[in-house]
């Protein structure tokens, strides 16, 4: 995923900033965690909106605070919970105050969060975000409300979400929901469901749309985007789908070749990315398309064999390798980013040491990095020991993180005195002089703003860098 959001390191940021509706009430949402619930929120806005909801940045202003949750890991959820019980204590002030949660928690602890411990007044999942008029009318009613059931089809196609805290410059769009891929430390499978793919032409008709409104860049989210498949043939469904020949269906490459040829201007990124589903025809597309940013976002998790089997990651150390090789041979500057688990069940030191090599080996632009986190409900949970100690899970973690903080300065000074095309985001966090943007390699850029404005295309030349960002000064294209 283009992460420029990322799993817990940008939890509890506000999604406000959407001014539009008629009606006098007022709803409040905060998001947690990935993109995808980030893209959700704007989903629930867009339906409440139509309701007579507009949305507030002033928490006291609100009717109804919404928080959209993260489920992923354990210090999501107490982040989420101590936000909860923070929330109560201003509800004393304002008993008409409703409190809803949404996301992969609500599924996941309905009946906690409503019954034992009363946080909340309504719970929704992922796939019930179309019922909360209704569940809203019952909230107002005096009763409280749930509806946390699983859909085989729902992709919100058909609505057009509210670009909360958009820059004007920057988008996403869902192309699927749900996953099938039943890694066994993961728990969104359960939350989000099964694996289905969203209708190609909303896809294209949502980016032309942004496109027409100035939008300069959109990010097609999925748990797993190299698993897209659509067919018009009502025939061709589920596994069949995945079977049928590439003719009779429009997989990834096709889609984000669509997406490309809506404009050259437009950039288009993705993610999520299974190293298994990753094909050549999706890096060859990327290659022949200048405005698909050269970033892959491919998970490892581990570089040890035995923990990926157990894991059900479903290749070898060896097999992603060959992948990252594959990547670049066709594309020599695609930056590759990666996911890594500390600490899984039974991980010996020695196993440790094989994800601390493939580091190496790799040298990825970016990773983010977690320790092992037991989640209820998961195949891991219900069949492995969490046996690895926490300090040890963290002294792990430590080593992780700490040697890809060298990777990322290897990666930025290699950047230095040449030239990048940056798309400009807005303007840099320390100083309103200084414009930030990203390269094509997500790469983050500082330079001074001089005559440019968000939404700009600038060359800049990189003077110097720091371990996060580059910085430079424009020059002519």
């Amino acid at each position: 995923m283009s992460k420029d959001i990322l799993p817990e390191e940008r939890q509890g940021e506000i999604l406000d900033n959407y001014k539009s509706g008629a009606g006098n009430k007022k709803m409040f949402i905060e998001s947690y965690g990935c993109q995808m619930n980030f893209s959700d929120s704007e989903i629930v806005a867009s339906v409440l909106n139509k309701e007579g909801y507009s949305s507030t940045n002033q928490i006291e202003e609100a009717d109804v605070i919404f928080l959209n949750t993260c489920s992923i890991r354990d210090n999501a959820e107490l982040t989420i919970r101590k936000r909860l019980k923070k929330i109560q204590q201003d509800k004393k002030a304002n008993p008409k105050l409703k409190v809803g949660i949404l996301g992969c928690m609500a599924e996941r602890l309905k009946s906690k969060l409503l019954e034992e411990e009363k946080l909340v007044d309504l719970v929704a999942g992922p796939d019930a975000y179309r019922d909360l008029p209704k569940l809203m009318h019952q909230v107002e009613g005096g009763e409280k409300s749930v509806n946390v059931v699983l859909s085989r089809d729902e992709t919100y196609s058909d609505i057009d979400p509210v670009r909360l805290k958009s820059n004007g410059v920057t988008a996403f769009i869902s192309i699927m929901r749900g996953c099938d891929n039943m890694c066994t430390f993961c728990v969104v499978p359960f939350t989000r469901g099964r694996e289905r793919s969203r209708d190609p032409k909303s896809i294209i008709e949502e980016a032309k749309k942004l496109h027409q409104q100035g939008f300069k860049e959109v990010t097609l989210l999925g748990q797993n985007v190299d698993s897209y498949r659509w067919s018009d043939n009502p025939d061709l469904r589920g596994k069949s789908l995945k079977e049928a020949p590439r003719s009779e269906v429009i997989d990834f490459a096709k889609l984000l070749e669509m997406t490309a040829n809506i404009d050259s201007d437009l950039r288009v990124r993705f993610t999520t990315s299974h190293p298994k589903d990753i094909t050549d025809d999706v890096l060859f597309t990327m290659k022949k398309h200048e405005n698909i940013c050269k970033y892959i976002h491919l998970p490892a998790q581990s570089g040890n064999t035995r923990i990926l089997e157990k894991m059900n990651r479903t290749y070898t150390r060896e097999w992603y390798l060959e992948k990252v090789q594959r990547i670049r041979e066709i594309m020599p500057d695609c930056a590759i980013s990666t996911d890594l688990i500390a600490g899984f069940c039974s991980e010996t030191e020695a196993e440790h040491q094989d994800t601390v090599n493939l580091m190496k080996e790799v040298i990825y632009d970016y990773a983010y990095m977690f320790y092992y986190s037991e989640r209820p409900g998961t195949l891991a949970a219900k069949k492995f020991d969490d046996d690895v100690p926490l300090t040890e899970k963290k002294k792990r973690l430590q080593e992780i993180i700490e040697l890809q903080n060298k990777h990322n300065l290897i990666r930025n000074e290699a950047c230095v005195g040449k030239s990048y095309k940056v798309l400009v985001e807005g303007f840099s966090k320390k100083s309103d002089q200084d414009l930030m943007g990203r390269t094509t390699h997500f790469r983050t850029v500082v330079f001074p703003k001089e005559q440019f404005q968000p939404g700009d295309y600038v060359q800049v030349k990189i003077e110097r860098c720091t371990g996060g960002t580059l910085i430079g000064k424009a020059v002519k294209l």
